[in-house]
């Protein structure tokens, strides 16, 4: 009962510090002071207090799809391991219901985009669906072969990769990490697939489809945003982490590989710009590269001589 409140706690709070982490970095590698890593808390808390205001040309799905939204990005959190690899809920079949939740959370802002009747949000929402065409498969064989190598079918498996002790097996977490970081870096719209920071129409995706949004809808929108960052990076901490640690230890080993996934999301934006929309493609398809390793090697493992 402990672990489920903690994974609560985490999953709320986190990503509010991850995001402010990320920024901090950015500072210091701009050799700025930068703002407080609780900032993202305080601009969520301000624009929740302000008033929506809607354009004459949406409907009640536009108000709607925010809520929808986040509820299920919070769902799909439910089923994600965290402090001792143990997860909120944990049934078989559990990793399909995460995917299709968030793919459902990802239709209905893709849905809010095009309520607008803006080309440029329908531009952005057209980019997004295209990416996550390319992502989705990519995650499933990931994942599908990670479980072939466990046996298990819940996000257990993810678990047991460690103990895959030869060579194979650490190549196996290594592609894995990748294809998950590349993952994190197109579902949090992070440079240099996106740049949260700029608002130039043309070269935008995800942050394209919310120019309509305000007050509480953009706050539930970035959070969302956010917190799907902070569920990847919690799959890549559970593949890094061993089992059998103490409940504290697991805590703070868990906290320290989303603290360093910050710090190195936050580096790569300072060292490299935005990828021009043409190579973003290409970047994108590096994921599926990285799965098809992933899938070969499972198969070395499992058949070879």
């Amino acid at each position: 009962m402990l672990i489920k409140f903690l994974n609560i706690i985490l999953l709320l709070i986190t990503p509010f510090l991850m995001v402010g982490l990320i920024r901090k970095t950015k500072a210091f590698w701009g050799a700025r002071k930068g703002a407080s890593i609780f900032q993202p808390f305080y601009d969520f808390v301000k624009l929740m207090k302000k008033e929506s205001v809607f354009s004459s040309s949406t409907t009640l799905i536009f108000k709607l799809s925010p809520i929808i939204s986040f509820a299920c990005v919070i769902f799909a959190g439910l089923f994600v391991p965290m402090v001792q690899g143990q997860s909120i809920i944990n049934i078989q079949g559990g990793i399909i219901i995460f995917a299709y939740v968030l793919a459902l959370s990802k239709f209905i802002s893709i849905l809010s985009a095009m309520e607008t009747a803006s080309s440029f949000e329908g531009m952005g929402a057209s980019r997004e669906a295209c990416f996550t065409t390319i992502i989705e498969p990519a995650f499933f064989i990931v994942v599908a072969s990670i479980m072939a190598l466990s046996k298990i079918y819940t996000f257990d498996s993810l678990n047991m990769i460690l103990y895959s002790s030869n060579h194979l097996g650490y190549l196996i977490i290594l592609f894995a990490i990748l294809a998950l970081l590349i993952m994190l870096i197109v579902e949090g719209a992070r440079v240099p697939v996106d740049d949260p920071s700029t608002h130039l129409e043309l070269t935008m995706i995800h942050e394209v489809m919310i120019l309509d949004n305000c007050s509480q809808e953009l706050a539930l929108i970035s959070y969302s945003a956010w917190m799907k960052m902070f569920l990847i990076s919690s799959l890549i901490a559970t593949i890094l982490l061993p089992l059998g640690l103490s409940l504290w230890v697991s805590l703070v080993s868990f906290l320290g590989v989303i603290l360093f996934i910050s710090i190195l999301i936050g580096t790569i934006e300072s060292a490299i710009a935005r990828l021009r929309m043409g190579h973003v493609f290409e970047f994108v398809f590096v994921m599926s590269s990285f799965a098809l390793v992933v899938a070969s090697l499972v198969a070395l493992k499992l058949y070879g001589v």
